[in-house]
């Protein structure tokens, strides 16, 4: 797993809770950035986000007293490139302010750094089979998916999930080239939906076969 500690960026200084309101807005004009992290003698205290901070009060106002308007938005050192990508994802930014296990301010991380990392990985670059799958979020593991992966002679070559939704996540799997109807069938059997189709999926041929039988039969 890369670490992510190297990609920490340390050539900006944080705001701080004694900073102008229009301070701010001039840091964020400068870096373009969504986000900037406030501090108080280097301990984090939230973060402003920039589109919330352009309908503030006037600039002469201390960030201090708008302390409302900071969120927790934050990553740690020790957290995993994955891991820092989704609180990008989640928070719509491009720039996370990094602390420590005692909210000591270190830096902050820069989006597209973290999507280089993610172009770079398997799941982009090697060949195979994109699968969309859903269950409820109480009843799936990524150590059963696995398994299943693996029973059907294939290898995982990532996986994340799209969605929650209505107690229902989505996952997408990237696997790799193997008789992907087998897999499909062994998913069904456990409980999980399948969101895409593809040619190589028999069950969904046979159910329109049938379909278009029970039909024609009806019409008779």
């Amino acid at each position: 797993m890369t670490s992510t500690e190297n990609y920490i960026i340390k050539d900006l200084k944080p705001l701080n809770l004694n900073d102008s309101v229009e301070k701010a807005m001039s840091l964020f004009d400068q870096t373009e950035f969504s986000h900037l992290g406030v501090v108080r003698k280097n301990k984090y205290e939230g973060t402003l986000v920039y589109e919330q901070l352009e309908q503030s009060p006037n600039g002469d106002v201390k960030i201090e007293k708008i302390r409302s308007l900071l969120h927790p938005i934050y990553a740690t050192e020790k957290m995993n490139w994955f891991e820092v990508l989704q609180i990008f994802a989640t928070n719509n930014c491009n720039a996370l302010p990094v602390v420590d296990k005692d909210k000591t301010y270190l830096g902050y991380f820069e989006l597209n750094d973290f999507l280089s990392i993610f172009k770079s990985t398997p799941f982009l670059h090697e060949n195979g089979y994109i699968l969309t799958i859903a269950k409820d979020i109480k009843d799936y593991s990524f150590s059963e998916i696995t398994q299943i992966v693996e029973t059907n002679n294939a290898t995982l070559l990532g996986a994340f999930v799209s969605k929650v939704e209505n107690g229902q996540s989505e996952i997408v799997l990237k696997l790799s080239f193997h008789d992907i109807n087998n897999t499909i069938q062994t998913f069904r059997r456990y409980g999980y939906r399948i969101l895409n189709e593809f040619k190589e999926d028999k069950y969904i041929d046979y159910l329109n076969e049938r379909s278009a039988y029970l039909e024609k039969y009806l019409n008779i």
